[in-house]
């Protein structure tokens, strides 16, 4: 039902069928990118390939890119604006430093289990980025970095910060090795994350 709450003026149009199909199209294109550039790398992907893995002709994504480094820029960027912006949504909903940390690690997991294309891209092709991207990729994963480190802090607080940090950096490393230690699909999913949340949890809760 439509809401008779929502003005249809100029400023909040209802979506039409138009652009929600664009919006879908942009969507496959970015899914199917993961898929293709983690399989191939960056370069080893043309704009033809990422055309024909959604079912459009190559110039078609041009209606939704400028180009493939637009792809790559949205695809990298969008995950690390999804990390931090879930990130610090966990914390806003903790109760107290310790449940922070563990609602923390369960949406790392979350997110690596959910996205391990996503992290080959992110290892490999990085540094395909031009400039700007690349920093804007950077600022936001120090920034996730940071958000954990306060949560560390809290829950070790004689721990000094750079010790705290080297923990997050080493918790990420434990997590993101998902897309390559369970490519072969060794165990289920969800063993999976219950060894990956209670490895992590035990490293980094006190004893």
């Amino acid at each position: 039902m439509i809401n008779p709450n929502v003005q249809r003026t100029e400023r909040n149009p209802m979506p039409t069928l138009r652009s929600r199909a664009k919006a879908s199209r942009r969507d496959a294109l970015l899914i199917a990118a993961a898929t293709l550039f983690a399989r191939s790398g960056f370069n080893g992907v043309s704009i033809e390939d990422l055309g024909a893995a959604v079912g459009v002709s190559g110039p078609a994504v041009y209606r939704h890119f400028t180009g493939k480094q637009a792809v790559l820029s949205a695809l990298l960027i969008g995950a690390s604006d999804d990390l931090m912006t879930g990130g610090q949504a966990v914390v806003d909903a903790s109760t107290d430093a310790p449940a922070a940390l563990a609602a923390l690690v369960h949406f790392h997991v979350r997110f690596a289990l959910d996205n391990p294309d996503v992290i080959r891209v992110q290892d490999r092709d990085l540094g395909s980025l031009l400039g700007a991207d690349r920093h804007r990729v950077r600022a936001l994963q120090r920034g996730y970095v940071e958000l954990w480190v306060r949560v560390l802090g809290e829950v070790h607080p004689s721990v000094e910060t750079p010790l705290l940090r080297m923990r997050a950096h080493a918790t990420f490393g434990l997590i993101n090795s998902t897309p390559h230690s369970t490519a072969a699909g060794a165990a289920p999913a969800e063993t999976v994350r219950a060894l990956l949340e209670e490895m992590a949890l035990s490293a980094l809760t006190p004893r």
